[in-house]
Formats: structure tokens, C-alpha cells, sequence
């Protein structure tokens, strides 16, 4: 593996976002070596959950009901694949990724009498309290990821979780030093082959006592986790030593570096870069080359003392990665649209059904079936802020479904009278497993151009 460190200027990323576009024929798999209460409520891994049901005056989510006000927005599409699971159905893509990096964890790091290290969660509930998504990650109340337009709320103090990081604080409150935690997470976002509004992360943590820590160092006894009277700066947080720092920093990178190996094979070049998070200090991004391009591959970070003390280990030192299971499933075995990830046609799912996790996997594209564009363009509210994209987007998905391929804004215009702005965008309208006629396009379009006019207080330009 081949190491280069190369800081740029901060970056405002949360820990783990939707997958990038994959711009590859080639799958790598073929270089991978062989190698709060709400939220503690299990759900069963065969795929099957309880409907969810969104009333007059509450939402039912997973058998529990939740009562609705002015800040409910999920969408019944989305409810749907509550409960699915997809990380844990056994022969899924995301299975596969779980598994190998849990295989990887368990092989690696093994505790003092031969057992796993980590301990694995993969079964939360992902109705988490809006202080456990944010406040307990210290993510301020002013932050532009609590914004009701790119979450799902359903109501003012319960959301489905934007992130799996939601489920940090409890676990270490529980006790543990070293686990893995995956699952599934929701977002509002634009319409396109590598962003869905479902999509699944996986995150480590792992905890550090003084004597953990120093123990393989000479004089580590005289040395200290933390220090008294200190600064923050670029380098370290204002409690931590920084000789606590820089070793913790190296287990991390150590850690990860391994982890990138083992998934892409001993010849990927990997690349430090400097960013920030709000809940670690100091933080990067793990970057891989990939077809001559540097490619985010995840999140991570020396984790934020204050968070730690909340939970009740303000005694010890320690850090956390988060990554997106699409994106790497998406890179290794060469799947080109986020939507496959939920089809249960056999022919996409059966490429998947191998004799060991670690056996390669290069997917053979079902057939592309032609798609079908539709443009829509309509005056904007007139009032400021009363349009958000992704409403818009939520609308669109919320009607076309896996339809809708590709949402994107083609035009915009103000009249130079009257200042009224207008907005075009372009729907590529595919299904995954037949071929559509423009007629049945024509309804669900003329749906879409309706709803948005009764719903969203647009003007129709058509």
C-alpha cells in the first residue's frame, strides 16, 4: 500500500455521506485479497417489519405510534423500507461489505483470551430522538444538518436517523470500549444513480485507557492522557495530551490503512486529507486512487472529550470512522444505480449468492432499457424561502418512485419586470426490470405537475 498525506482546507462533510457516482466498467473485485429508548428497540432481520402508516394525527412506525405536528415530513415511499433491512439479508450486497469488514475485524483485533475485540450492532431501531441524531454528537442547534428539508422527521422530537453516529453515545454508555455498529439511515437529497433517500452506513469506535494507550511506549507510566491548562489547536483537543494525540491518531490511521487493504488489495494508494466534523478533533478523510481519480472512501477522527464525558467514559481517549456500505459495494462489485440495491429481481440479486464473503463479484448489468425524459417548469412561490429543492425532489420520488432515475435543474429564469422566478427541471423516467411506454410516463408526469402545484404553491408553465 502506497501512503500519501496531502491536507487541503476544511471541508464541511458529515462523517459519512451517500455514495459518489461510480464512473467504472470494472469492478475491483477481482484485487480484493481473500482475506435513548427508541432507539434500543430490536427489529428482526428477515426483512419483515410491521406497515408503516402515517395518519391524520400520528405516524406508525415499526408497531410504535408517534403523534404528528407542523415538523412531520416522511413520506410513505420512504416508511416502506423501514424495517428492510437490506445489511442483514444474508447473500445482499450490503451483507456481503457488512460481513467483510466485520470478517476483517474479528480476524485482526482479538482480545486478551482469543475472542473479538469489537462487539457488532447491526439491529437498532432507526427511530432515533432529535437529541440523540444531533445534540449528543454536539451538533449545533444552528447546524445546516438539523434542517427539516434534508431529514425526515417525525415530529419535532423524533426523526428517523440521519446517521448511525445517533447510536454512539448509548453504546458507550453501555460500557463498551471497541464495537461496530451498521444500519440503515435517511436523508432528503437530489435525485440521481448514487443518491437514495435510504441508504446504509458503518462506523467503528474504540476507547483507550492511559494504560491501553502508553503500555507498548518506554516510560509510558510517566506519560498522561490528558493535560491541565492546554489549548486547542490544529493538532489536538484542549484536554488531550499530545502525546495521547499523535498515538491515538496513529492507531486510527493504522487501523483504517489495514481495513482499505483488505477490501481493495495490497497496491491501493491511499491519501490523508485534513477536515472537520463536529463531533471528532482532529479529523480526516481516507481517500483511495481509482481509475486515475482520488475517491473519499470514508470519515474519521479522534473522538470530541466532551461527547465521552457524557457518556460516561470521560476517563478515556478514543476514536471513530464511519463509511457508506453503497459506496463501496458500488466500487467493488461495479454496480452503476443506486436503485439495484433494492430490487428483488433474481437476476441482479442472484450474482450475489457466493460460497464465501470474500469471493469476488464483478455484476453483469440486467438489460439497459431505454429511458424516457420529461421536462417541468413552473414559477416559484414569491415568497422568500417558501421553495426548497428537496421537497420537490421528496415529491417527485414520493409519486415516480424507482421510476425516477434522475432529477436535474436544466434551467432558471427571472423576468425582468415582475422579478418572478421560474425554474425547469428534467425527469429521466427508467425502469429497472421493463420497458415504459411515454403513455404511462404521461400519468405519473401529469401527477407529479399537479401535486406540485397543490403542494409546493408552484405555477405551472407547461
Amino acid at each position: 500500500m502506497r501512503l500519501l498525506n496531502s491536507p487541503v482546507s476544511l471541508l464541511l462533510p458529515l462523517l459519512h455521506g451517500p455514495p459518489l457516482p461510480v464512473r467504472h466498467r470494472c469492478c475491483l473485485s477481482t484485487l480484493s485479497p481473500n482475506g435513548g429508548a427508541a432507539s434500543r428497540r430490536r427489529l428482526s432481520t428477515d426483512g419483515r417489519a410491521p406497515q408503516a402508516l402515517i395518519g391524520r394525527d400520528s405516524v406508525e412506525v415499526l408497531g410504535h405510534s408517534y403523534s404528528r405536528d407542523d415538523f412531520t415530513n416522511v413520506a410513505p415511499s420512504v416508511l416502506a423500507k423501514v424495517g428492510r433491512n437490506l445489511h442483514n439479508q444474508p447473500q445482499h450486497p450490503l451483507w456481503l461489505m457488512k460481513e467483510r469488514i466485520k470478517a476483517h475485524f474479528y480476524s485482526a483485533y482479538v482480545g486478551r483470551w482469543g475472542n473479538p475485540l469489537f462487539s457488532v450492532h447491526d439491529n437498532l431501531s432507526p427511530v432515533v430522538t432529535v437529541e440523540q441524531n444531533f445534540d449528543s454528537l454536539l451538533i449545533p442547534p444552528n447546524h445546516p444538518s438539523r434542517k427539516r428539508g434534508d431529514n425526515y422527521y417525525l415530529n419535532r422530537r423524533t426523526m428517523l436517523r440521519a446517521h448511525t453516529s445517533a447510536h454512539q453515545r448509548e453504546l458507550v454508555s453501555s460500557g463498551l470500549d471497541a464495537f461496530l455498529l451498521a444500519g440503515d439511515v435517511y436523508r432528503r437529497d437530489e435525485i440521481d444513480a448514487s443518491h437514495y433517500p435510504v441508504f446504509h452506513q458503518m462506523e467503528g469506535v474504540r476507547l483507550f485507557s492511559n494504560h491501553q494507550l502508553f503500555s507498548g511506549v518506554q516510560h509510558g507510566e510517566e506519560l498522561s492522557l490528558f493535560e491541565a491548562g492546554g489549548r486547542r489547536s490544529p493538532q489536538k483537543q484542549e484536554t488531550h495530551s499530545l502525546e495521547a494525540v499523535k498515538l491515538l491518531v496513529f492507531n486510527l490511521k493504522t487501523t483504517l490503512a489495514r481495513l482499505v487493504t483488505h477490501l481493495f488489495g495490497p497496491d491501493v494508494e491511499v491519501r490523508w486529507v485534513d477536515c472537520y466534523f463536529p463531533f471528532t478533533h482532529p479529523s480526516f478523510e481516507l481517500e483511495v486512487r481509482f481509475q486515475g481519480d482520488w475517491m473519499e472512501v470514508l470519515g474519521c477522527g479522534v473522538m470530541e472529550q466532551e461527547l465521552l464525558s457524557s457518556a460516561g467514559a470521560g476517563g478515556k481517549v478514543g476514536w471513530a470512522f464511519g463509511l457508506g456500505l453503497e459506496r463501496l459495494a458500488m466500487v467493488l462489485y461495479g454496480i452503476p444505480d443506486i436503485r439495484l440495491f433494492w430490487s428483488r429481481d433474481e437476476r441482479f440479486l442472484g450474482q450475489f449468492r457466493v460460497e464465501e464473503v470474500h469471493q469476488p463479484v464483478c455484476f453483469q448489468p440486467l438489460s439497459k432499457y431505454p429511458p424516457l425524459l420529461n421536462d417541468i417548469s413552473f414559477w416559484l412561490p414569491e415568497g422568500e424561502g417558501d421553495f426548497n429543492e428537496n421537497d420537490f425532489y421528496e415529491l417527485v420520488r414520493s409519486i415516480g418512485g424507482d421510476l425516477v432515475e434522475k432529477v436535474s435543474l436544466v434551467d432558471q429564469f427571472t423576468h425582468p419586470k415582475t422579478g418572478r422566478r421560474s425554474q425547469c427541471y428534467s425527469i429521466i423516467y427508467r425502469h429497472m426490470e421493463r420497458t415504459l411506454t411515454q403513455q404511462e410516463v404521461r400519468l405519473v408526469h401529469e401527477q407529479i405537475e399537479r401535486t406540485a402545484e397543490a403542494e409546493l404553491g408552484v405555477q405551472g408553465r407547461y
